[in-house]
């Protein structure tokens, strides 16, 4: 199993904002978030479709809402083998946000996930991580009264 986590924290909201948001961001709102980084997002029923550029990939496709505790965690499960865990903590501060990638096949298939470190490579992991680090700060200006 591949695991990518990131901690940081968006400043003057709470975590039900930032899974409110989540569940309600639709292409414009995702865009206002990041211009030029962010491209597509989409909500229909517990489907999610998100494009966007991971420094200089691009990355998209198609999810499932797996787990949802309100103003606590998200999670979606990629193509069966990639789940994205958004946890929220709130603080006095703002919402901290955990941000964890975990990539891997399950029984015998696990002799793949050298392949899937070849997708996920140190480059695209410092890439990662960068990313989340810039990205979520930016919601408290989107998120805002």
């Amino acid at each position: 199993m591949i695991t990518l986590q990131t901690t940081t924290t968006v400043p003057g909201v709470t975590g039900r904002q930032l899974t409110d948001f989540f569940l309600r961001c639709d292409d414009h709102e995702y865009q206002r978030w990041w211009p030029g980084t962010h491209l597509h997002y989409r909500i229909s029923g517990h489907r999610i479709f998100m494009d966007e550029y991971v420094g200089e990939r691009r990355v998209k496709g198609t999810g499932v809402l797996a787990e949802l505790i309100p103003g606590k965690k998200l999670v979606w499960k990629w193509l069966g083998l990639v789940r994205v865990v958004l946890e929220f903590q709130d603080t006095p501060k703002g919402a901290r946000v955990t941000h964890t990638i975990c990539a891997g096949f399950y029984g015998l298939g696990r002799l793949l996930d050298p392949f899937l470190r070849l997708y996920l490579s140190p480059g695209f992991r410092r890439a990662m991580d960068e990313h989340v680090k810039l990205e979520f700060p930016r919601l408290a200006g989107v998120l805002a009264p």
